[in-house]
């Protein structure tokens, strides 16, 4: 076990950097041919579809990789069905609301754009579930291959369909050849038994059982990762949404690695070393997710540090307000690296409804925080108001959790000072970041 989690770690860290610097160079690449207000656009309809996705989430991948039948034929294949479903009503449901969302954000082009993008849910429905199989047993080769591999193909035609129509629709179209790709491969490479649909009446009640916490936590979750877009898209300008949007693509990097890193070994390996069982699990896992966090609180130093220099070097100056809000977006999700892990030990446990307990309380924290914040301070608020959030929610995980053992408390006050370290030394090296929160 701690042989494959060290490899499926490594797997992970180079799918993630890989994918990353894919997403860099097409980043770099078509904001020198489309104008900011396409990445916009499509930020908006992005807002909504991932709506969609945590509005309406079985939470099927976590329900495989915990659940006992988690390896049965039948099992996987009335998952796989769910998945099927659930995509062609999330694309009747998307259709249904363009009229409402292109008037709520004053953007006509929605009328067009939201019914051919949300096609991926069907796409994506259509996925094998061999990808959760392979995380569950931490043998992530070919999961990590399947992702590359579509992501690659997908920016390629991306790019080559901006230089052609130079418009919105080039972003349109390869985020649905980077769908299409992932769901064909996943049937091709990952191995595993071939998905066919099924109906297993005990296995449709596990799972959902198993989801009905986790659906309303996922919503919950939903305005926790896509809060700030939300709301900001009602107020701000296509341009400043764009801008703001890019300054999160690099921001946020040490989160959402800390999210693939979670789901593939640090969820596996609470399941199968449960800190309540021994004090030596406990001490496994505590300075695994110690190593973990402290390493993506180096990367999040990297970037807070030279952020403005960074968007000053890739960019032209339609994006260097990018900078500064790179910067305070960096420092403002060190909390939630260093806590936000911790309610995947409610999974690995079973105990969605407490997870959905917590999401549910940060998500309110963090939406009062942002309906305050973006009103009186626009932007800037939107970056402040979710290290509020999470400082606030931070007690009610640890009542939870330490019924588990999951709380390691030393762990956190070292790594909360690191994280202090880290963002006096960005506002000393960035006086233009600084200077947005004291002006």
């Amino acid at each position: 076990m701690k042989a494959r989690a060290i490899r499926g770690t490594a797997l992970s860290i180079i799918s993630f950097g890989s994918g990353q610097f894919i997403r860099l160079v097409s980043n770099l690449i078509l904001t020198r041919i489309l104008f900011p207000d396409a990445f916009g656009l499509i930020a908006l309809v992005q807002v909504l579809l991932i709506g969609l996705d945590n509005f309406s989430d079985f939470g099927i991948g976590p329900a495989i990789i915990q659940s006992k039948r988690g390896t049965e034929k039948d099992y996987l294949n009335t998952a796989w069905t769910i998945q099927v479903v659930r995509g062609f009503v999330l694309w009747i449901i998307a259709c249904a609301l363009t009229i409402p969302v292109a008037e709520f954000y004053r953007q006509p082009e929605l009328l067009h754009v939201i019914p051919i993008l949300s096609l991926v849910t069907i796409i994506d429905g259509f996925c094998s579930t061999r990808r959760y199989s392979a995380t569950r047993e931490i043998k992530l080769e070919w999961v990590t291959v399947v992702e590359l591999a579509s992501q690659l193909l997908g920016t390629l035609i991306m790019i080559l369909v901006a230089l052609w129509l130079r418009s919105v629709w080039a972003l349109v179209v390869g985020s649905m050849a980077l769908s299409l790709i992932n769901t064909v491969l996943s049937h091709i490479l990952i191995p595993g038994p071939r998905n066919t649909f099924r109906w297993d009446r005990e296995a449709f009640h596990e799972i959902f059982h198993f989801s009905k916490y986790i659906f309303i936590g996922t919503i919950a979750g939903y305005f926790l990762q896509q809060g700030d877009r939300l709301i900001l898209g009602r107020y701000v300008s296509l341009n400043d949404l764009a801008i703001f949007s890019i300054a999160q693509i690099f921001a946020t990097l040490p989160l959402v690695m800390s999210f693939q890193l979670v789901e593939r070994i640090v969820l596996p390996l609470y399941r199968n070393r449960p800190p309540i069982e021994s004090d030596s699990n406990r001490i496994m896992v505590g300075r695994a997710r110690a190593l973990l966090v402290a390493s993506l609180l180096l990367m999040t130093a990297v970037l807070g540090v030279f952020g403005e220099s960074l968007i000053e070097f890739l960019y032209d100056e339609r994006y260097h307000l990018a900078g500064p809000f790179l910067v305070l977006i960096s420092i403002s999700i060190i909390p939630r690296l260093i806590f936000g892990g911790y309610n995947f030990v409610l999974l690995a446990n079973g105990n969605s409804r407490a997870f959905t307990i917590l999401t549910c309380c940060s998500a309110s924290f963090r939406m009062c925080a942002l309906v305050i914040g973006i009103q009186h301070y626009g932007v800037v608020g939107a970056i402040v108001a979710p290290v509020i959030a999470d400082i606030l929610a931070y007690p009610f995980q640890i009542a939870y959790v330490n019924q588990y053992k999951g709380w390691y408390g030393l762990y956190d006050l070292g790594l909360l000072a690191f994280g202090v370290l880290i963002a006096a030394a960005a506002f000393w090296a960035n006086p233009a970041a600084l200077a947005l929160i004291l002006g």
